[in-house]
Formats: structure tokens, sequence, C-alpha cells
């Protein structure tokens, strides 16, 4: 009974928000795929930074920062600082 609240609890915290839903259609087919994977470890997508070499993807899992290039490429230590 406790591993399916457990559960239960894994699958509601998954849903996205309408901005979540925004951000994710803005993600190129590479960063959905690493996004993804990433929030099978508790990451959420945060926000997206574009500039002249492509949009980042931020996601944030508690204190820890990752980002994602526009061709998928995963940094789960970049050398950024997220103001909350």
């Amino acid at each position: 009974m406790h591993a399916v609240l457990e559960r239960e609890v894994l699958l509601e915290r998954r849903q996205y928000t309408a901005e979540q839903s925004n951000l994710w259609d803005k993600l190129s087919l590479a960063q959905k795929f690493a996004t993804s994977s990433l929030t099978q470890f508790g990451y959420d997508l945060s926000f997206i930074r574009s500039s002249k070499s492509g949009n980042i993807a931020v996601l944030l899992c508690d204190s820890n920062a990752a980002t994602i290039s526009d061709d998928g490429e995963i940094n789960t230590s970049p050398n950024i600082i997220v103001r909350l």
C-alpha cells in the first residue's frame, strides 16, 4: 500500500503546469529527450535562456542546476548562478 502511495506522489509531481508546458514547446527535440531523462532524477524545467549561440534549458533539483544545450548536451555542474 505504501508503494502505491509513493507512486501516486511521483506521478502527481511529474505533471506540468501551463508555464512548464509553454517552456516544453520551446525546446528542441534533443532538449526534450535530455529533459525527460533528467526529470527521472528529480529535475524540473525552470526556464530557457536564449542567446546568439542558441537556447539553453535550465533545470533545477533542490539547489542543484543542470543545463541542456540546443543539441541535447547535459551539463549537471554548469558554471551559473540561479537566483530564486
